[in-house]
């Protein structure tokens, strides 16, 4: 039996980077492109976690679909942990990959590059179709920003996103190697099984 699990995004990228993970539990992984009736959530937390909540459990209530909401973002530590929950419109409201990762080298322009570390977070929060939260995880991986870009893989920051053990950008690395390390991928890995174990005590009909 395929069960629908709704990404509380768009963002096709993404879709790919979980699919592996969680169609082996007998799930049919689906994005907002797929509902025309979605809405867009607003995104007013202040962490990660609250971003999560409310992508998942808003549309969840709003589709009546089970609701897979994660947000996720760059904190770089010379800039304060910026631009953190604004990673996505970081630039501006309308933001581009582009514009951020101009933005990010232009404010990182004096910091030499031993001093450039930066983390990404991403908290995964599952809602049920009624709105309430079964599953939470979060997952992390550190680095480095570069000078320049390297690579045309990925998103977002990823090709600025140097793994510093191996020398390469999330742009640079292969989708299997990026989905062992990613941020995204580890809070997902945390997420499965208990995913499993709400479909084996039967709560996921």
């Amino acid at each position: 039996m395929s069960r629908v699990l709704v990404l509380g995004s768009h963002n096709r990228k993404k879709l790919g980077e979980l699919a592996d993970l969680l169609e082996p539990h007998g799930l049919s992984l689906k994005t907002l492109a797929d509902f025309p009736n979605s809405i867009e959530v607003e995104e007013t937390g202040d962490t990660f976690g609250e971003n999560a909540r409310l992508k998942a459990v808003v549309q969840a209530k709003h589709l009546g679909q089970w609701v897979l909401g994660e947000d996720s973002g760059l904190s770089v530590d010379a800039l304060g942990g910026a631009p953190g929950v604004w990673s996505a419109r970081f630039s501006d409201p309308g933001a581009t990959d582009e514009r951020n990762n101009a933005l990010l080298l232009e404010k990182l322009k004096d910091v030499p590059l031993e001093k450039r570390t930066a983390h990404y977070t991403c908290h995964a929060v599952l809602s049920d179709p009624r709105g309430e939260v079964r599953a939470e995880s979060e997952g992390f991986c550190c680095g480095l920003i570069l000078k320049t870009a390297a690579g045309s893989g990925g998103f977002g920051y990823d090709p600025l996103f140097e793994i510093i053990e191996l020398h390469e950008t999330f742009g640079e690395l292969s989708p299997a190697v990026k989905s062992v390390l990613s941020h995204r991928s580890r809070a997902i890995r945390q997420l499965a099984p208990q995913i499993a174990a709400l479909i084996a005590s039967g709560h996921w009909a």
